[in-house]
């Protein structure tokens, strides 16, 4: 069975990589293009995974990490960033498991992905 990674990211540019990347590694993916559009649709299946940018237009990813811990606190969350003062910090305050930031190595993305599924 497909592991299902759900990816939002409002740069469509990281977004598409990332997607392509894991889909070639035998990933489901499912994207969202930025936070609100990323709320509605974590109602509407359950993933494996959440993938988050912090910075987004709408709904922050910080709203989204504590929406995903409230409601379903076994799905493991990666947040990544290039913006702010201490982002990694707020990150983890909202128990995001993982905080990587821009630009980041996508074979240490993949391996967070791998560790946190325990595949």
């Amino acid at each position: 069975m497909k592991k299902t990674l759900f990816i939002i990211e409002d740069d469509n540019h990281v977004l598409s990589m990332m997607k392509n990347y894991f889909e070639y590694l035998g990933y489901k993916t499912v994207t969202a293009s930025d936070g609100m559009e990323g709320l509605k649709m974590l109602k509407s299946e359950n993933y494996d995974l959440v993938i988050t940018d912090i910075v987004m237009p709408y709904v922050s990813g910080l709203g989204i990490i504590s929406v995903i811990k409230e409601r379903f606190p076994d799905v493991p969350v990666i947040a990544i960033t290039a913006y702010g003062e201490n982002p990694e910090r707020l990150a983890a305050e909202k128990q995001a498991d993982v905080v990587l930031r821009k630009p980041f190595d996508m074979a240490k993305l993949k391996d967070h992905v791998a560790k946190l599924l325990g595949s």
